[in-house]
């Protein structure tokens, strides 16, 4: 009896572990317009960014051919340091015009917590943006249409 007992309160715990893990992040359809520019297509790298202003996590990658990774000064700098696998979090990069929705994972403890979300775009042979945008990681700032310094026009968040 005692061994049965066990087994159902290993059970329900692994459980209830397996639930707060899947309901600690959510997923966003990240919707991008970008400016009307003339040139190359735009590499751009979306990074969760902590309150004291450094790189957290890469989030998504815009361009797939890694030699030009480097043109991303500022994040390739975080990205040398710790590399991961970034594949499955890596698209085609952005043309002038162009819009591109993709779907980042966000931990749900960083919202309301001081992080933001940096995107950060550069175009051959033409002007880097270490923070094309920057939004903050707050309900109210995921709500709304967020607009762009550089390339990027606007992006806008929508809760999956």
């Amino acid at each position: 009896m005692n061994s049965i007992l066990k087994t159902v309160f290993v059970g329900a715990f692994i459980c209830l572990i397996s639930f707060q893990a899947t309901a600690q992040s959510s997923k966003y359809k990240c919707m991008l317009q970008m400016s009307n520019y003339m040139g190359e297509g735009a590499y751009v790298v979306v990074s969760l960014v902590n309150p004291k202003g450094n790189y957290e996590k890469t989030l998504y990658v815009m361009g797939d051919d890694k030699k030009w990774y480097k043109s991303l000064k500022e994040w390739h700098k975080f990205y040398s340091k710790k590399p991961s696998n970034i594949s499955a979090i890596t698209g085609a990069s952005v043309t002038g015009g162009d819009r591109s929705i993709t779907t980042i994972e966000i931990d749900d403890s960083k919202i309301n917590s001081g992080y933001k979300l940096r995107f950060e775009s550069a175009v051959e042979d033409q002007k880097y943006y270490t923070s094309d945008l920057e939004m903050p990681l707050t309900t109210a700032a995921m709500s709304e249409k967020t607009e762009g310094k550089g390339y990027i026009r606007y992006v806008r968040l929508s809760k999956i």
